[in-house]
């Protein structure tokens, strides 16, 4: 199976951090080796990187490591392959316009005879049943909405169409248009949530820590989801299977 990490902040924060120990799981702390990849949203822009090398040997992720990109919803991807070739069109996360945003999508588990019938505004480029799941998802929210939803009214269709791709076999995802992230778990994610009075944080897979009190101020919050707690000193909840959890300005919204 993948690794996912998405961080949600009211505030434009940089991931350097999360990501630096997440990397390490790509190829050297675990096995998930082909390919990466990370969106940041910059307002309505996005930058979008992703690598077929692993995480851990990616020049492209060295520069992710050293350039502190701030965000206010990020989506990072390290991927074990079990649908579609080792190639950077099968590297998550998968981006698509909707409503005139950019949207963000990466997934972690398996599909099994997943095969929904596509129209062609949203339609693979790779041949991983997660970027189908990804098509067929961005197609039927555009068939429930005539306009630009609210969030909350965006999480309800989600929580209408996820268990239809969700029976097909394991579903965690992570899903951004900038505005919020969704979260959905099927067997394992953990979310922290970081926030005044802030504290040090120590790597799991990397022996580094952080202060981040240094890095704050009193109003920043930040919320942090991955696959598997990235650091050993802080309070990581697990989210229960077929939870779908939605997070805005760096807190659950819902």
């Amino acid at each position: 199976m993948c690794q996912l990490l998405g961080m949600n902040c009211n505030t434009p924060t940089d991931v350097t951090f999360s990501f630096t120990g997440f990397a390490q799981r790509g190829g050297r702390t675990d096995h998930h080796a082909d390919g990466w990849g990370i969106a940041f949203f910059e307002g309505a822009g996005l930058r979008h990187f992703v690598d077929h090398q692993p995480a851990c040997d990616s020049p492209v992720a060295e520069l992710i490591r050293r350039y502190p990109i701030k965000s206010r919803n990020v989506i990072a991807h390290i991927r074990k392959a079990t649908q579609g070739a080792v190639a950077l069109e099968n590297c998550h996360p998968f981006v698509r316009e909707l409503w005139g945003r950019y949207w963000v999508f990466a997934h972690n588990g398996n599909l099994e005879n997943f095969h929904p019938r596509l129209h062609a505004s949203f339609r693979p480029v790779g041949a991983t049943d997660s970027e189908r799941a990804f098509c067929w998802l961005m197609q039927e929210m555009a068939k429930s909405h005539a306009g630009v939803p609210s969030v909350h009214e965006l999480t309800l269709t989600l929580r209408e169409l996820t268990p239809r791709i969700a029976s097909h076999g394991t579903f965690n995802f992570m899903l951004s248009n900038g505005q919020a992230l969704w979260a959905h778990c099927s067997t394992n994610l953990f979310v922290v949530e970081r926030k005044h009075p802030f504290a040090h944080a120590h790597l799991a897979d990397e022996d580094l820590s952080i202060d981040f009190a240094r890095n704050t101020t009193p109003q920043d919050k930040v919320a942090v989801v991955v696959t598997a707690p990235l650091t050993t000193n802080e309070n990581w909840t697990a989210m229960a299977p077929g939870e779908l959890r939605v997070f805005v300005d760096g807190e659950t919204a819902g």
